[in-house]
């Protein structure tokens, strides 16, 4: 079995060769084959030569700099289409995960599981702006998604590479790539792992990032409920809006010849329209969805499905007698 632990670096050379050390140690007792990729997010800071000094004393590291600065989820996925390992690790750079734990991910995937997750459960960081938002945000994600996990955002992760290397992550969908796998068929578990303060360099992320976890979320829900069928999803909302308006129509109608109003004392036309409009431009979206759904499939020649395995009978085998 080889290893290969994936990180996404952006501006830390105060943590680069602290970084390196507590991996080797890490590794080297446990015996196996592995290799260290260490992804450079386009960092402005001395981090690209710092890299570039670990992989050239080392020929189990290898750093990869990206031409700008993409965003963790693309700088995992470089990381993720150049392993070669039959296990991939995924930690983040700043020192706060703990490469000690690394074993213990895959004494826990010998248990049977394809993804096992890290879950911070004695969080070192700041509690207003960090710990109490991720809370809600892990228990929307599992509530929404059906897969429970407690720390989504946790980057220390262990994933078998038959499970990982068929996902594409765009945007910042990093977090829910346990959520990805299960829905493939993953077995998917967690543990309680080590989190350390940073001690070194600046945190990149802040409660901004609350938001468009809510927005990610709102999208994963999308595909994994209409992917397959956008037109049902949009056709609904079409079908709702038709109906508003041809409730505002009969009320617009009722106030002019029994009510005692006239088109224009009541926003009544005015909605009737918008209503209208807003259907048919829900159902347009939905045929438009749905052309861009085959398209995807087709011109890849993908399969709306996965098969697990294919059981037959054989024939039975003919003697001579």
């Amino acid at each position: 079995m080889k290893l290969s632990v994936t990180i996404p670096i952006h501006n830390e050379q105060k943590n680069l060769e602290l970084l390196y050390d507590n991996l080797i140690r890490a590794l080297e007792p446990m015996g196996t084959d592995f290799e260290i990729i260490l992804v450079n997010d386009g960092s402005d800071d001395d981090s690209g030569n710092i890299l570039d000094t670990i992989a050239n004393r080392d020929s189990r590291v290898s750093a990869i700099h990206l031409l700008r600065n993409y965003g963790q989820t693309s700088a995992m996925m470089a990381g993720f289409d150049h392993a070669s390992g039959d296990i991939i690790i995924a930690m983040d750079g700043d020192n706060q995960n703990d490469p000690a734990d690394i074993p213990r991910l895959l004494e826990k995937m010998n248990e049977g599981y394809d993804v096992v997750s890290g879950w911070r459960k004695d969080r070192q960081d700041a509690r207003i702006s960090r710990i109490i938002p991720s809370r809600i945000a892990n228990w929307l994600i599992s509530r929404v998604s059906g897969v429970k996990l407690h720390d989504y955002g946790c980057s220390l992760k262990a994933y078998k590479k038959e499970v990982i290397k068929g996902i594409r992550l765009y945007g910042e969908m990093h977090r829910f790539i346990p959520v990805f796998t299960a829905w493939r068929g993953a077995k998917v578990s967690e543990i309680v792992v080590n989190h350390r303060p940073r001690r070194l360099g600046i945190s990149h992320y802040g409660l901004s990032r609350v938001f468009r976890v809510m927005l990610d979320l709102t999208l994963i829900r999308f595909l994994d409920k209409h992917l397959q069928n956008p037109i049902h999803f949009f056709g609904g909302l079409g079908l709702i809006n038709f109906f508003l308006a041809v409730m505002t129509f009969l009320m617009m109608l009722y106030y002019k010849f029994w009510g005692g109003k006239s088109f224009t004392e009541t926003p009544l036309p005015t909605l009737t329209v918008l209503f209208a409009l807003m259907g048919g431009v829900a159902v347009l979206m939905g045929i438009l969805a749905e052309i861009i759904m085959r398209t995807y499939y087709e011109s890849q020649q993908k399969k709306p499905y996965r098969i697990d395995k294919i059981v037959k009978s054989q024939p039975p085998v003919e003697t001579d007698n």
